[in-house]
């Protein structure tokens, strides 16, 4: 796998990746958002297509968080002992979002047309759990860790990481 570049062919620094990371991941989550809204509020009949939307972004965050905690925080814990603290607290973070997502899935699992308000509310609630757990978490990541992954890029060895 190449490592991504910038226009003028340099190293994107794997800061920089982590939060385009988080933009794409934000972005999808308000599409689902958006997705879940329409079909709650009858203006959508795609339970199937918006099951399989809601999988892929769970299965893409679950992949990402993944990602981090088998490859960049072990590195990050070595070359950065201060950051261990915050690695600790991100990979807690980790596994409760992992819990809101299975429980995210369940709910969407039983959605069906003519959702009563009861149900649409706990999708809504949970969806607004997430969202406000991942940003928190991707502010706090972003604040603590992306200086020590842009300075990654130069140390010898360090050509790719997953994010």
């Amino acid at each position: 796998m190449e490592a991504p570049t910038e226009p003028n062919g340099r190293l994107t620094a794997f800061g920089n990746q982590l939060i385009g990371v988080h933009l794409w991941l934000r972005e999808e989550l308000a599409r689902l958002r958006e997705d879940i809204d329409s079909y709650l509020a009858g203006s959508s009949e795609r339970p199937r297509a918006l099951q399989a939307h809601c999988l892929a972004f769970c299965s893409a965050l679950s992949q990402h968080h993944t990602g981090e905690d088998n490859g960049a925080f072990p590195v990050l814990a070595e070359q950065f002992p201060e950051l261990r603290p915050a690695i600790r607290e991100l990979q807690h973070d980790h596994h409760l979002v992992a819990e809101v997502l299975r429980s995210l899935e369940e709910l969407l699992g039983g959605l069906v047309a003519g959702v009563d308000p009861a149900e649409a509310q706990c999708v809504r609630a949970e969806l607004d759990g997430l969202a406000a757990l991942l940003e928190s978490h991707f502010v706090y990541e972003e604040k603590k860790i992306v200086g020590a992954l842009n300075s990654l890029n130069a140390r010898a060895g360090t050509t790719e990481l997953v994010l």
